[in-house]
């Protein structure tokens, strides 16, 4: 099943791990899209603002961002380039410890699971490895992270995922709609408009 085009706009209720709202906005361009969001939130005592600009090509892969981070300590900025092929660069320098990484994770954001989902196209019961460039909401670090997707039965028109991403030790179903946009991510975020 593929999904229908995003709508124009999307927004998310985190809760759980921290406490916040999250909106993104998608723009059609040249086959691609881009997506401008932000997220602000309260998490273990600290507040913090994300905002981002994410492009990808036809396939949902990431080819670039530009991630701007807001806390009690400063202001931050980061410029990440892909060539679609699992290389990057991280603000003009090559990052080999990213080699084989197709999609950008933000620490800050329910949104980003949606890049792999679309990306891999996986039948129910096929599973698949999606390492992604991960980006911490704090201190925008980046890292290479791991996760995994099986997709099992639908609940139509809702297709559902089980993930992990070992890194945190997480597991737990997401529920994608006919966008492809998560529903639920239990602990993170649920779906809000």
């Amino acid at each position: 099943m593929s999904f229908d085009a995003p709508p124009a706009a999307a927004a998310w209720l985190h809760r759980g791990a921290r406490l916040g709202y999250e909106v993104v906005f998608f723009h059609d361009v040249d086959g691609g899209l881009r997506i401008d969001g932000c997220t602000t939130a309260t998490e273990d005592g600290q507040m913090w603002a994300v905002s981002f600009v994410i492009n990808t090509d036809t396939t949902w892969t990431t080819r670039s961002a530009q991630i701007t981070g807001r806390s009690a300590s400063g202001s931050r900025q980061i410029t990440l380039e892909a060539d679609g092929d699992g290389h990057w660069l991280v603000g003009g320098e090559t990052a080999s410890g990213l080699d084989g990484c197709l999609d950008v994770d933000l620490e800050s954001s329910a949104m980003t699971n949606a890049l792999p989902i679309h990306r891999m196209h996986l039948t129910v019961g096929s599973q698949a490895s999606a390492l992604a460039v991960y980006i911490r909401a704090l201190d925008l670090a980046v890292e290479r992270l791991e996760q995994h997707y099986r997709r099992v039965p639908d609940e139509a028109p809702r297709q559902c995922y089980d993930y992990a991403s070992p890194s945190f030790d997480y597991t737990g179903g997401l529920t994608f709609d006919k966008h492809g946009l998560a529903l639920d991510y239990p602990g993170i975020a649920v779906r809000a408009g």
